[in-house]
């Protein structure tokens, strides 16, 4: 076996050892690398037996049986070093053996550059999770009709699929909030969860922000491109809101995306392959956009394998007191104190039919909230048009004691809300209810109201 000049300056050049020996075991060639890491020269170790000048050498093995050996970890004169060792075969014969010698400070220093990729990357991903996450979970939505009990359920079962899923409901009913639960009970939940409207943008601002595009695609275009957003929810979900408002032309992309599982950047030519969940919402029948040519019959079918349909709260009535305490409770922590609402309240916003649905519901409470002094919200309080529209049969027969007892569970709250809970609050709160402060004390245990003094 020899070798030429060629294959010399390419040996000599590289940054690791390389020794070679022929089928009888005697070393033909070494490189500067491998004589500087080993500290001997040339003539010592060239023309000689390996076994004789590195007793203890596995080469002549590797060329003996054939078959290689990697990695191994050895140590020379206080060097240590890795060293791949690899038979040289001729027309199918061995002639002969290499060893690739990489010191172990480098092998040290790679890794290390390694383990510092390896943190940057993570801490990207880390940060991708953080700035794309679902922020809601099943536990999040009200749920006590049964409709909505039914919803959720149905919710959940599908949520466990990597199908499509389409959510379809009226402005304000919760559809996102769905979009979240959805994400964070599949098996997705620790991907990135992207949400965008396919309202807000134009077709040309859309489709950039989906796909993304290369650098110079158009005028504007960043330096070095950008990722679309079926890139950044690779391992995740992505929540496409509104998409009847897609444009007819985006509508076909969009479907290729789904059935290819890959994406093309804008300017760009290669196919880039992604795994997403799509989800998508919308508060329009996409079945007479279909029938209408307003959208795609084919993508129709492709985003609605699992349809979930949320019930408007006119038809969940049962939810509306739970979701009343629930917003009652974030508008006590942003005031800092007790807010209550009466009955009555109550039984109008039971029976108002809700066009704008839990956001208008939302709404209405906060703006009882911010009408009342007393911090109690009755009837007056509520938005006139919720107060004239309510239905005229909210006003029941009840129990003469019972409307008594509210009466005057009521007017004690009021009194204690304006002049405090500390005994001279007290004391000024029986005057104002023409009761002694013995009798006040008796009906705060005989209704149970909170009795704290400041």
């Amino acid at each position: 076996m020899i070798i030429n000049n060629l294959t010399k300056t390419i040996l000599d050049s590289l940054h690791e050892g390389i020794l070679i020996i022929n089928k009888d075991g005697i070393v033909i060639y070494v490189n500067p690398a491998y004589t500087k890491g080993m500290g001997v020269s040339y003539d010592e170790i060239v023309g000689e037996l390996l076994s004789d000048v590195r007793p203890g050498a596995m080469l002549p093995n590797v060329v003996k049986t054939g078959k290689k050996l990697l990695r191994v970890k050895r140590k020379t004169k206080d060097v240590e070093y890795i060293v791949n060792m690899t038979p040289i075969k001729i027309d199918g014969e061995i002639a002969g053996g290499i060893s690739v010698v990489l010191e172990m400070t480098d092998a040290y220093k790679l890794a290390e550059e390694l383990k510092q990729y390896n943190k940057v990357i993570n801490n990207l991903q880390m940060e991708i999770r953080n700035a794309h996450k679902a922020k809601y979970f099943f536990d999040d939505i009200v749920a006590e009709d049964i409709i909505s009990i039914r919803t959720v359920n149905y919710a959940k079962k599908i949520s466990k699929n990597d199908l499509p899923v389409h959510i379809c409901g009226e402005t304000g009913c919760g559809k996102e909030l769905y979009a979240h639960s959805i994400h964070n009970e599949s098996n997705r939940k620790h991907g990135p969860f992207v949400a965008i409207s396919c309202a807000n943008l134009d077709r040309q601002l859309l489709e950039s922000e989906l796909f993304g595009y290369e650098e110079g695609s158009f005028t504007g275009a960043l330096k070095g491109g950008k990722r679309g957003l079926f890139e950044v929810a690779n391992g995740g979900t992505i929540f496409l809101d509104e998409i009847a408002e897609m444009d007819y032309y985006l509508q076909a992309k969009l479907l290729r995306v789904i059935q290819e599982g890959t994406i093309r950047r804008i300017g760009g030519t290669e196919e880039i392959p992604v795994d997403v969940r799509v989800v998508s919402a919308t508060n329009k029948s996409l079945e007479s956009m279909v029938k209408e040519k307003k959208f795609r019959a084919d993508l129709y079918f492709r985003i609605n394998v699992f349809p979930l349909f949320i019930p408007p709260l006119r038809e969940r009535r049962n939810d509306i007191e739970d979701l009343v305490r629930v917003f009652m409770e974030d508008i006590q922590r942003k005031f800092k104190r007790n807010v209550e609402i009466t009955r009555e309240a109550l039984d109008v916003l039971f029976s108002y039919d809700w066009p704008g649905n839990v956001r208008e519901l939302k709404n209405a409470v906060e703006f009882a909230a911010n009408m009342t002094e007393d911090f109690i919200i009755d009837v007056c309080h509520l938005p006139k048009h919720i107060q004239t529209k309510a239905r005229k049969d909210i006003s029941k027969i009840i129990n003469l004691e019972d409307y008594v007892k509210e009466a005057e569970i009521l007017a004690i709250k009021r009194a204690l809300n304006r002049f405090g809970r500390t005994v001279e609050g007290k004391k000024k709160s029986s005057e104002a209810l023409g009761i002694s402060l013995a009798t006040l004390y008796n009906k705060l245990k005989k209704y149970e109201i909170e009795d704290t003094s400041d």
